[in-house]
Formats: C-alpha cells, sequence, structure tokens
C-alpha cells in the first residue's frame, strides 16, 4: 500500500491479537536457523516486508523456504549453504546483517552486502566487527561487501561500548559454535534477546545470563534444529496503546506480555490511561485527553526508541508541555516536521524536541520516512480534524502534475514510488468531484508554477528539487524541497535567500513562501 487515508471516528474498542514479532525478533531467529542442519517451522510469523526479504535473502543462500499458511513457514538448512548476502536485498532490510554470525560460525566464511534500512542516522557495525575480531574472524570491508573468514572461532571477552542489540545478537550467534567460553558484557537486554537465547539453547547451545547486562556462552560442536513460534511484537502493542491515548476507548490486546512493556506502560499511565494485566494479554482504557509527561529514550529497560515517534504524536495532542530526548539515534525526528504540517506545536534541538500539546490536529498530506514515522503519523490523523493521505509518495515533475482547470479548483494527489517520497503537488479536478479541494486563483497557481519552473534547473543541477504543494486564501505559498534521495531538506537560509524571492518577485499576491519540510 502506498498511502493510507486516516479518518477519525469513534473511540477504539476491542480486542486484538498482536502478531508475531517479525522484524525485531523473527528475522533474527530466521538467521539463527543457519547454524543447524535440518528443518525448522516457525509459526506466528505474519507476513511483512522485512521477513519476506529475509526469506529472499535465505533463499539466496540455498535455504529451502516453504509456507505452510498465512502464519507458518518452514525453512531447510540441510544442503550446503551460499555464504553470500546480496546486495540487492540487504541494502532494503537493515536486519539482514544478522546472518553474519550465524555464517561465519557454521561455514568459516561470509560476504554480506553492507546493511541498509530505515533512515533513522547512523548505525554503524564497529561493535559487530571487534567482537567478531576478537573471537578470531578476519574481516575487511571491500566494495560495499563485508568479507569475512574464520578458521574456528574461539571464545573471548567481549565489552561492548554501548548495549547494542544487533552485535549482541550477531556475537551470540557466532559464540554458540565457536570453541571455548565466550562473555558479553554490556550486553542488550532487550526481550527478543531472552527469546534468541531461548531458542539457542532449545536447539543445544549453552547460553546464560541473557536479558542481564553480561551473556555467557558455552560453545558446543554443532546445534540440531528446533520448532519456533514468535512472541508478540511488542512494538505493534505499543502502537495499539499510544493509538487509543489519541482516539479513546477501551481494548484488550491479547498475546503480549506486561514486562515486555513496562516502561511504556509506566509513562501511558502516569499520563492517565489505564493498563492492567490479563491472563491473555492487556486491557487498556483512556476517557479523557491525557497529560503530558516527559520521555528520554534508552536501552531495555528503559523507554525504546521504536515507541518514540508514536509517542510524540501522542503528546502532541494532550495536554501540556513534554520534552522528548532521543538518546539512541542521531536522525529520528526527520518525522517532526510532518507532524508541524498537521499543526503541531512541536519545536526542536539536537536531541530533543519540545511538545506542546493542542487540542486538536487538523489533516493534512504527510509522508514517512520510516515504518515507526508512518505509524506516528496515522496515529495523529486520529487526532485530526479533515482527514488527508499519510504514506510514501513519488516525486512527480510540476508540469505534468498541472492541467487546465476550468472549475479553478484543485486537489492533492498521492502517487507510489518505492525509492523516493515527498509531498505531491496539486493537480487538476473536475467540478463535479466531492474531495479535500481548496479554491485558489488559477492566475496565482500559473504565476507560481512558472517561477518553479525557473527555480528547478538550478535546484536539480545540484542534485535538488522543488515541489509545488498549495496555496493558502492569505496568498502563502507551501512548497518541499528536497534532495535527490527525496528525504533531503533544505535548509530555511536557502528558502529565504532565493526561492522565497523569486516566487514572489514574480508572481503578485504571494504574501510568503514557506518550505513544509525545512528545518
Amino acid at each position: 500500500m502506498s498511502s493510507v487515508r486516516v479518518r477519525p471516528g469513534d473511540p477504539l474498542r476491542g480486542t486484538v491479537r498482536v502478531s508475531g514479532a517479525s522484524k525485531n525478533s523473527g528475522c533474527k531467529q530466521l538467521a539463527a536457523a543457519l547454524l543447524a542442519e535440518g528443518s525448522t517451522t516457525v509459526t506466528n510469523v505474519p507476513s511483512v516486508a522485512d521477513l519476506e526479504v529475509m526469506l529472499e535473502v535465505l533463499t539466496a543462500m540455498g535455504v529451502g523456504v516453504e509456507r505452510l499458511g498465512p502464519d507458518a513457514l518452514r525453512l531447510d538448512t540441510a544442503g550446503e549453504l551460499t555464504p553470500e548476502a546480496p546486495y540487492e536485498l540487504v541494502t532494503r532490510m537493515r536486519a539482514s546483517i544478522n546472518v553474519l554470525g550465524p555464517l561465519l560460525a557454521r561455514c568459516g566464511e561470509a560476504r554480506v552486502a553492507m546493511p541498509g534500512g530505515d533512515n533513522i542516522g547512523q548505525r554503524k557495525l564497529d561493535m559487530h566487527f571487534r567482537g567478531l575480531e576478537a573471537m578470531g574472524a578476519k574481516l575487511s570491508v571491500t566494495h560495499g561487501y563485508i568479507e569475512g573468514s574464520a578458521h574456528g572461532l574461539h571464545g573471548a571477552r567481549i565489552v561492548l561500548e554501548f548495549p547494542s542489540v544487533g552485535a549482541t545478537e550477531n556475537l551470540l550467534t557466532a559464540a554458540v559454535l565457536a570453541d571455548g567460553l565466550t562473555t558479553i558484557e554490556n550486553a542488550a537486554r532487550e526481550p527478543e534477546i531472552r527469546d534468541l537465547a531461548t531458542l539457542l539453547n532449545r536447539m543445544g547451545a549453552r547460553v546464560h545470563g541473557a536479558g542481564t547486562s553480561t551473556i555467557e556462552v558455552e560453545g558446543v560442536r554443532s546445534l540440531a534444529s528446533v520448532d519456533t513460534e514468535l512472541c508478540g511484537d511488542r512494538i505493534e502493542a505499543g502502537t495499539y496503546l499510544t493509538a487509543l491515548g489519541v482516539a479513546g476507548g477501551e481494548i484488550e490486546l491479547e498475546g503480549i506480555r506486561l514486562d515486555q512493556l513496562e516502561m511504556v506502560v509506566v509513562k501511558l499511565r502516569e499520563m492517565g490511561m489505564r493498563v492492567d494485566a490479563t491472563d491473555r494479554g492487556l486491557r487498556a482504557r483512556c476517557d479523557g485527553r491525557l497529560d503530558s509527561v516527559d520521555v528520554a529514550t534508552l536501552p531495555f529497560p528503559g523507554f525504546a526508541t521504536d515507541f518514540m515517534p508514536m509517542t510524540v504524536a501522542l503528546l502532541a495532542v494532550s495536554d501540556g508541555t513534554a520534552i522528548v530526548s532521543e538518546n539512541v539515534f542521531d536522525n529520528r525526528f526527520s518525522f517532526i516536521g510532518e507532524l508541524r504540517r498537521m499543526g503541531a506545536d512541536i519545536r526542536t534541538e539536537d536531541r530533543h524536541a519540545v511538545v506542546r500539546g493542542v487540542p486538536r490536529l487538523s489533516g493534512a498530506p504527510v509522508r514517512a520516512f520510516d515504518v515507526r514515522a508512518g505509524a506516528a503519523l496515522a496515529i495523529a490523523g486520529l487526532g485530526a480534524e479533515p482527514v488527508r493521505r499519510a504514506g510514501r509518495t513519488r516525486r512527480i515533475p510540476v508540469h505534468r502534475m498541472i492541467a487546465a482547470a476550468p472549475s479553478g479548483v484543485l486537489r492533492e494527489a498521492v502517487a507510489d514510488c518505492g525509492r523516493c517520497s515527498t509531498v505531491h503537488g496539486p493537480t487538476a479536478r473536475g467540478p463535479n468531484e466531492q474531495d479535500e479541494v481548496v479554491a485558489m486563483s488559477d492566475t496565482m497557481v500559473a504565476g507560481v508554477l512558472d517561477a518553479i519552473e525557473a527555480i528547478r534547473p538550478a535546484l536539480q543541477a545540484d542534485g535538488g528539487d522543488i515541489v509545488f504543494n498549495t496555496i493558502d486564501d492569505d496568498g502563502v505559498v507551501h512548497v518541499s524541497l528536497v534532495g535527490a534521495c527525496g528525504t533531503c531538506p533544505v535548509s530555511t537560509m536557502t528558502l529565504k535567500a532565493g526561492v522565497e524571492r523569486i516566487i514572489m518577485d514574480r508572481v503578485p499576491g504571494v504574501t510568503e513562501v514557506v518550505a513544509d519540510n525545512a528545518e
């Protein structure tokens, strides 16, 4: 689906079974299946894009993949593996890097393309490399590929400078077949680490201390394939709870445990939501507007960074002012510009955001840079007035989007693209269509389009572009200034120095030019 239309309605009510944790847990357990020769059946596996990419990676390595139903699959790892994860697959999903440890442990070699994934900051692989090298692996990066060899891994004491989930998982899956004792200090403590260790122990590994900051692994000679069931996705469960905070109502979540969401539940209770454990999961109730609270992201058991975007959306319509501090990733506030388009009162400074809650947001066309940002924008739509569209969209040249419109009435459009994202400009609409519309002067629109066409070549020469969004009734022109990849805002200084001056000089009646995505 390339776009999502959100329509706020009645308070949320009902029971939902939380899907299996296919991204944060499932992909890692699928990679761990490479460690043993045999057949592994995995259940509670929803069909999501990240999981499908991981299955493609495994297939490319020679693993047999068989779908047994909508939420079950079987992996056959009995044959000889091709220890290479190709570029065109790994760049689509960062969790593909988790095959590095299992391949080195089982095959003694690996060739894995440098990972891609969501645009949420720098996530380096230094700790993966240092840990694997301490265990005897030789690693290098050549032509965009991580190339590794290991003629017998051995135990080592590894101290992580940060409790990285990915590094802990890669080192854990390599250590289970290493010779001797491996100790991982300052290890990640997320529930997904415990789930992975549980699976490995059922396969015959000897892992102790998973879920604490020190993990000890006694290497064994071989592992056996076993069947496994994925636990509920705690991020999905947290998304439902924040949606409830915006829309109000009462819901029950099945297939999730309170200890998986402990810090999120602490914050939601502090805001005024009632959350209780049940035999099957959780029950939550929200009867009115919640109070604002400060939030700081930290590694587990702290407030997980994956919950932050949805929480900011909730705080945007809560009562009071909150400070949100992002301590894990360095570029996870990119979605805030889109919330501002919806009327959110948010200011950012480095890793901090000041969120002043407003009673109601207003609908607007927005775009999502990553999956959590998309969830945040959809949740914000539940607390917005007129609904617009939220989704990943394609940059289209303005002259192809505007046609003669005798009625002088325009609408906004959304199209699909797998690479770039930006807000579309208006396209002509028929006089009888009852859709979200904005009336404006054809002469002014034509003038703005001419000015933009004059500006575009200079921006495109530097790898950028400009897109016309709309014109307000008071003559304020809204544009989006983007880089070649579709995700790079152009600075306000550039806007004031060039774009605004040109448009206002050329088009009478324009009072201001605003770059909707400028920082």
